[in-house]
């Protein structure tokens, strides 16, 4: 997967200087010196993500959507894939990693495993973000743990992911001394759109659990996902999940180029896993270049 996002990257930075796209001035502004809610304040600005747009939508998947949508906007290139290519028998493991980011200002991109929870890819969306925001190529295999041991920068990336996601600030306004850690997990996940591990983390940060707690905590809800995740199917619509694993920006660039006969057939349909002219034209349909 790195291996083919690497030659997507390359193509589409050809594409973008050919076409004069403007740099992505975002990618490599900011440092580690830098504070993470700063950080993650210009980057909810950037690509108007904010708290209030996320609350009002109704499921963690259409926060998701208008998450990616915001980054595409800004010119990132958002990948998200729960497989190897387009091969549906050999799936990617969460454990194994989560996401990586490969630093660009021309062509700036994310790929998130989307064998993940929706909610937990909201996360590793923010992480792999911030990695941009310092300009930095790297693979992630982390989510809202405590991180004792990792290198600074994975540590203020989440520092920043966690900030954008579910700011401590108002974190602080939406707790209630005597709720129940169960009851207040469920109502604070469906308020911010993030997954339960990341709210857990949260309220460690916030002094609402202390370390003991959180220890149990954590260890309990790590196993219920993990059991949740074995039970979990696949599925879709064959173009909208195509258009997910390669970025619907990149998409509608490499149809475009091919069409103007800029790029080989053979090389759209090798970046974009598909084998046929008809699902081609279907792609192409819908990221609006063919009627």
């Amino acid at each position: 997967m790195l291996y083919a996002c690497q030659e997507r990257q390359g193509w589409f930075k050809d594409y973008a200087r050919a076409v004069r796209l403007p740099v992505i001035e975002q990618v490599g502004s900011a440092r580690l010196t830098d504070s993470p809610v700063a950080i993650a304040a210009a980057m909810s600005e950037a690509i108007g993500f904010d708290l209030a747009a996320r609350v009002a939508c109704r499921t963690w998947e259409e926060a998701l959507r208008l998450f990616i949508a915001g980054a595409d906007s800004l010119g990132i290139l958002v990948m998200i894939s729960g497989v190897v290519l387009s091969n549906n028998s050999r799936r990617l493991d969460p454990e194994e990693f989560r996401g990586f980011a490969l630093a660009d200002q021309q062509a700036p991109l994310v790929f998130v495993n989307g064998a993940d929870s929706k909610s937990a890819q909201m996360f590793t969306l923010a992480h792999e973000l911030a990695h941009l925001w310092l300009g930095a190529t790297a693979v992630s295999n982390v989510g809202g743990a405590t991180m004792h041991g990792h290198r600074r920068e994975e540590v203020w990336c989440n520092a920043v992911a966690a900030e954008l996601l579910v700011p401590l600030a108002v974190l602080r306004g939406d707790l209630q001394p005597n709720e129940a850690l169960d009851n207040a997990v469920s109502r604070l996940t469906r308020r911010y759109k993030v997954s339960s591990l990341v709210i857990l983390r949260r309220l460690l940060d916030a002094g609402w659990l202390t370390q003991a707690r959180f220890d149990i905590a954590w260890a309990a809800e790590r196993a219920r996902l993990r059991a949740l995740a074995e039970q979990s199917g696949g599925g879709g619509d064959f173009y909208r999940t195509t258009l997910t694993r390669v970025s619907r920006r990149f998409a509608r660039a490499l149809v475009e180029s091919t069409l103007e006969g800029q790029t080989l057939y053979r090389d759209a349909f090798r970046m974009l896993g598909v084998a046929k002219t008809e699902t081609f034209n279907h792609i192409g349909q819908e990221v609006g270049v063919l009627a």
